[in-house]
Parts: C-alpha cells; sequence; structure tokens
C-alpha cells in the first residue's frame, strides 16, 4: 500500500505521518510539503529517519502533485488553517482560496487518474457562524455550558455539533473554502469511483504544535503563558468563557487507519473531536496554566472579534458507532504534554515565527 500525505511536515500531518508509520509496518510513505510555514523544515529529518520519503513541493502547483507517484490513499492535512486567514495581513484571500481549495481540486484530478482514496482533513469551521453564536448557552464553572432545558437547532446538542448542522454563510475564508472543498471532494468521488472520506476535526493539539492564538490555541495559550507573553481574553465579556475541545492527532490517525482498512464503509462526512469530556474555556485553561506555570494577569478586551463563536463541541457519535472509534488521550494529558515540551523547548514559539 502507498500512503500520500500533503503538509507532511506540519503539526498534524507529521504526527499522522509517524503514526501511520507504526500502523501500517508494510506500507510505503510519503508526503509533500512546500515548507511555508517556519519550523516545519525541523520535522523532515526524523519523517526521513523513519523511513518516510518527503518531497519539497506546493499542492498548488500541478507538476509537484503529478511528481508524487502512485498511491493507494491520500490524505490532505495541507491549508492556511488560520479562521483569520485572509484578512490578517499574512495572505490574501486569493491565497486562502489556492492553499485550501485550487491544491485539493489538484489532489482530487490525482486521485481521479489513479482511483486512490481520498481522506480530507477538514473543520469545524465549516458550521454557520450565525448558528454557533445563536446557541443556548449560559456560564458555568467559568466556561459556556449548554443551557438546562433549551431547544436546540438541529444537528447540535448538550453532546456537541454533529453533521448535520448548519453550514449556511458566513463562515470565514477558510471554513468556506474547507466547506467548497468537502462539496467538490464529495463529487469527485462520485464521478469518478474512488472512497472520499472527510473528518471534520476539531482542534487538534499536542506537544510539537506551532499554535497561534487563532489555532492551535491549547499549545499557543500554554507556551504564551509559561515565556510571560501577553495575554488577552476577547469578546464575549472579555472572561474567557468561551470553549474547545481538544483531540490529539494520533487518535485521529487511529481514525483513519480504521476508514482505510474500512474503505468500502468509510466514504462520507465525520465529525471528529475530543468531545465535551475534553472540552475547556480559555478562563479554564488559564487556571490549568497558574498551577502549572504560576499566577499572571490576562488582558481584556470586551469588543467580539468577527467569526468568534462561544462554543465548539464535535459530537463524534457517528465515527464511533461506525469505526469503533474513541479518544484515548485526556485535555489533562495534552496539556501536560504542552508544557512538559515546553520545558524542553522554550523557544518554541519563536521557531515557529511568533513575535
Amino acid at each position: 500500500m502507498n500512503i500520500v500525505i500533503t503538509g507532511i511536515c506540519g503539526f498534524v500531518g507529521s504526527e499522522l505521518a509517524m503514526e501511520l508509520r507504526a500502523r501500517f509496518a508494510a506500507a510505503r510513505l510519503s508526503g509533500v510539503d512546500n515548507l511555508s510555514r517556519r519550523g516545519s523544515e525541523g520535522t523532515r529529518p526524523a519523517l526521513e529517519r523513519a523511513g518516510i520519503v518527503v518531497r519539497h513541493g506546493d499542492i498548488r502547483c500541478w507538476s509537484d502533485v503529478e511528481a508524487l507517484g502512485d498511491a493507494d490513499w491520500v490524505i490532505d492535512a495541507a491549508a492556511n488553517p488560520s479562521v483569520l486567514a485572509g484578512v490578517d495581513g499574512r495572505s490574501s484571500g486569493r491565497q486562502v482560496v489556492e492553499h485550501n481549495l485550487l491544491g485539493t481540486v489538484n489532489l482530487l484530478e490525482y486521485c481521479a487518474r489513479r482511483r486512490a482514496g481520498f481522506v480530507l482533513l477538514s473543520t469545524s469551521r465549516v458550521y454557520s457562524v450565525a448558528a454557533l453564536q445563536d446557541l443556548p448557552l449560559a456560564v458555568s464553572s467559568d466556561a459556556f455550558a449548554p443551557r438546562a432545558g433549551s431547544s436546540w437547532p438541529s444537528g447540535a446538542g448538550p453532546g456537541g455539533l454533529a453533521e448535520a448542522f448548519s453550514t449556511s454563510g458566513p463562515l470565514s475564508l477558510y471554513g468556506a473554502t474547507k466547506r467548497a472543498s468537502e462539496i467538490v471532494a464529495a463529487e469527485y468521488g462520485d464521478a469518478y469511483g474512488f472512497p472520499v472520506v472527510i473528518n471534520r476535526c476539531g482542534v487538534l493539539a499536542g506537544a510539537a504544535q506551532f499554535g497561534t492564538a487563532e489555532q492551535g490555541i491549547f499549545s499557543y495559550w500554554v507556551r504564551a503563558w509559561a515565556a510571560g507573553r501577553p495575554l488577552q481574553y476577547c469578546g464575549f465579556g472579555g472572561a474567557g468563557h468561551q470553549v474547545r475541545d481538544a483531540l490529539h492527532p494520533r487518535d485521529l490517525a487511529d481514525l483513519i487507519e480504521r476508514q482505510i482498512r474500512d474503505a468500502p464503509r468509510a466514504a462520507g462526512v465525520w465529525n471528529i473531536g475530543g468531545g465535551p469530556g475534553n472540552a475547556m474555556s480559555l478562563a479554564q485553561l488559564s487556571d490549568w496554566c497558574r498551577q502549572r506555570f504560576g499566577h499572571r494577569d490576562v488582558g481584556v478586551d470586551v469588543v467580539p472579534r468577527r467569526w468568534d463563536v462561544p462554543w465548539i463541541v464535535m459530537d463524534a457519535t457517528a465515527a464511533a458507532n461506525r469505526f469503533g472509534w474513541r479518544r484515548t488521550r485526556s485535555i489533562a494529558e495534552i496539556l501536560a504534554e504542552i508544557a512538559d515540551h515546553h520545558d524542553r523547548h522554550p523557544e518554541w514559539l519563536a521557531v515557529s515565527g511568533m513575535p
């Protein structure tokens, strides 16, 4: 079996590659990365030592995709993953579309010609911002939580967001390009007869992540706290009550292994995340950081930011039922892993280009 991973030198791509190397011992694993994210080049030596072939290339360029050779499965982990992409001064709207949609189209053409299976790593941010902002929530223990006795919209409930939750815009350029990729991928699979698996991921978090304030928030918050960098609660009253759930990429790798091995039944859209038991607000994360690293103050900005939402928790019931999957790493274990890595590598934010 030949497995190709795009964005292989990024945090998620490299973690998937190393984990799948162990799970598919006889497979040929390879990948491509344009190394545009500072720090990503540092993962390449470890991948190559594990016998994984890494190519420098850009999936926006068809000749780079065509040069990947044969594959039985392609896992698309390449993207500009920031909800502020296109408006943050670091990229344009066109660049977001080229990275997150047109690059995926090239991969789908590649898969169509080879009848290779395709796994798209999508995102919880394909869900409607307006619908997320309108969820029935109350504050409990310094976090937004489902309001008892409330009526929930279709596809959502106290257990999280299911696949049927609204994807109506606005979504952000990031969310819109990922949603468009989902639609096009499903159509390619139907037209050309190859399996398309779409995993809508919540927040992925772990030790070697290059976190930023708008993505990789758990890693970024822990490292910035430990390093004494400024931190700020934004919007929602400035109390840090907004909630996300965390999932370790090795648990994602476990799901992808099951999907590849069960290819005839794997096609479709699957929500994947840590769920309510692995969810935490920024205020609760700050309490964890105080206990680990000591006290510090957090700034407040009550002005809401565009596309910010109060609560995203992923309901992975459908994936659990279909594939017998469950997460194994708790949020406490994930945070401890990040903190321990920071103790060994206090320069990590600077390595990834964070000022």
